[in-house]
């Protein structure tokens, strides 16, 4: 099956799910971070959409914690960046229907969330097609290392996706059921 077929199913799966209310607790992920030494302050997170696993809560206890938190803009030249964000700053909706703030202090989170719309136990992901959370790492990555910690619902799992020379492997995957490392 092509990768917009598999989309198309998954994306179908998690509007059917969403009257679950499945989530990924916040006290896992506090937990996942101890346990595995990651002392990080500085997450970037993503304002869900599209039936996506919703993180805010996760990233308004981490806020509380004092980490640092910022989510993504995407610009005019199909690029994406971080800014800084909290429930007080106002939201716009982007050209693709995304929340995003509004512009504020940009930031280059060490730990990044990404939506995930299906992946593999090789930490590979698929996501919408457009390629910025790929580029964004790439760019990144230049500057300095980042955890990228995949966000889903269990049953977005697939047994193995097809990838290409731009496509970026995660580090771990949480789900709401286990941590894919």
């Amino acid at each position: 099956m092509n990768k917009s077929k598999l989309r198309s199913k998954i994306l179908k799966l998690r509007k059917i799910n969403e009257f679950k209310k499945i989530k990924i607790k916040t006290d896992n992920v506090l937990f996942f971070l101890k346990k595995n030494n990651i002392k990080s302050r500085n997450i970037g997170g993503y304002y869900p959409c599209n039936y996506e696993i919703d993180d805010l809560e996760i990233l308004n206890s981490l806020r509380k914690k004092n980490f640092k938190v910022s989510l993504p803009i995407i610009k005019n030249n199909n690029q994406m960046d971080f800014f800084e964000w909290s429930l007080k700053n106002p939201f716009k909706v982007n050209k693709y229907g995304i929340t995003e703030p509004m512009l504020s202090k940009k930031c280059f989170p060490e730990i990044i969330f990404i939506p995930l719309v299906a992946f593999d136990r090789q930490l590979n992901r698929l996501g919408y097609g457009g390629g910025f959370y790929d580029r964004y790492i790439a760019k990144i990555n230049k500057r300095k290392k980042v955890i990228k910690i995949g966000l889903a619902f269990s049953f977005q799992e697939l047994k193995k996706i097809s990838i290409n020379k731009f496509d970026k492997k995660l580090d771990y995957i949480i789900t709401d059921k286990e941590v894919i490392s």
